[in-house]
């Protein structure tokens, strides 16, 4: 049954917790400078430095699981609409807190939401081209 929860819902979760626990206040402002601010730094080659915030750290990890969900969406076992339905929900969710919560309307989270309505398209079109393959249809 785990394999019904969708795993975007981790990066949703997080940055709901960073949202609502490391900004000031509920603005946008303020969660855009805590999803902005620099973590750590990496030195590169070229000699300048690479500021990685939590923000960037989010996306690169909703980017990874974003794949996991899209090979597991090429299953057609009956868990596979559970999930797809579980997806559509989350979407529904972030889209709400982008909309109505200032905190949550930030280029992060909307990367975020736009990941997990990726998911949801993707889910259910491999499932119906899946689902058509299925099918015999007989000619002669």
């Amino acid at each position: 049954m785990f394999a019904a929860i969708p795993l975007l819902a981790l990066p949703v979760i997080i940055y709901n917790v960073a949202a609502l626990t490391l900004v000031g206040g509920f603005s946008a402002t303020d969660a855009t400078a805590a999803m902005d601010g620099k973590l750590f730094s990496i030195s590169m080659t070229s000699g300048s430095a690479w500021p990685v915030g939590l923000g960037d750290l989010l996306i690169a990890v909703s980017l990874v699981v974003l794949f996991i969900e899209l090979l597991k969406s090429t299953t057609s076992r009956r868990v596979a609409i559970i999930n797809h339905s579980l997806s559509m929900v989350l979407f529904i969710a972030c889209l709400v807190e982008f909309l109505l919560f200032p905190a949550f309307a930030t280029s992060t989270f909307f990367l975020i939401t736009l990941m997990v309505l990726l998911d949801v398209l993707a889910g259910f079109i491999v499932t119906i081209v899946a689902s058509r393959r299925d099918i015999d249809f007989g000619g002669d």
